[in-house]
């Protein structure tokens, strides 16, 4: 993709991620965002082939972004300057929705946020399987894995709307010791 391509996409989502925090999504038309991103029909339409792609690429890669740089241990995105990265990919998660990459804490808590709490969950099923569920051991193995990354994503999930709730009044860090005394002992041998 080249620069003016990327430029129009970036356009497009800044336009859409801002028409979101004003209304709701099914309120919000294409014309709209064509209007706000300052493009033209074609252009749009170049891009996306509706709305709801728009949507999709936007959750994709917000929270493929999020996601893969969690699982990347050695990605630290100006968290970590002091060297001192969480050994907690959970805790590595939180901090990155703590710095709040393109509003993504605004979008979670938007009228809109059943949809990117969805895509939130289904991106994190990845994360759980791969850091989780491949651990040798798990003192229940008769639990389905299925069954076990929709509770843990579900779980996650919901911690994060409770603490967006209560005005992210917790640390990241504290957040990931509630969350994995909660999940571990899942995982208890």
């Amino acid at each position: 993709m080249d620069r003016r391509q990327q430029k129009t996409r970036k356009a497009v989502f800044q336009a859409f991620i801002t028409l979101l925090g004003e209304k709701s999504y099914n309120n919000i038309t294409v014309q709209e965002i064509i209007d706000r991103a300052d493009i033209g029909r074609s252009t749009f339409y170049a891009h996306f082939e509706t709305k709801d792609d728009l949507l999709k690429e936007l959750c994709e890669e917000l929270f493929g972004h999020i996601i893969d740089s969690a699982m990347d241990c050695t990605h630290t995105h100006g968290l970590y300057s002091d060297g001192n990265a969480p050994e907690s990919v959970f805790c590595h998660l939180l901090q990155h929705l703590q710095e709040n990459d393109s509003n993504i804490l605004g979008l979670l808590s938007c009228e809109s946020s059943e949809i990117f709490l969805r895509y939130f969950k289904d991106s994190l099923n990845e994360l759980i399987r791969v850091q989780l569920l491949s651990r040798e051991g798990r003192s229940n193995p008769a639990l389905p894995d299925d069954f076990l990354i929709n509770h843990i994503s579900g779980s996650f999930v919901e911690m994060v709307q409770w603490w967006l709730k209560g005005r992210k009044k917790q640390p990241p860090e504290e957040l990931d010791r509630y969350f994995r005394a909660v999940i571990e002992p899942i995982f208890a041998e």
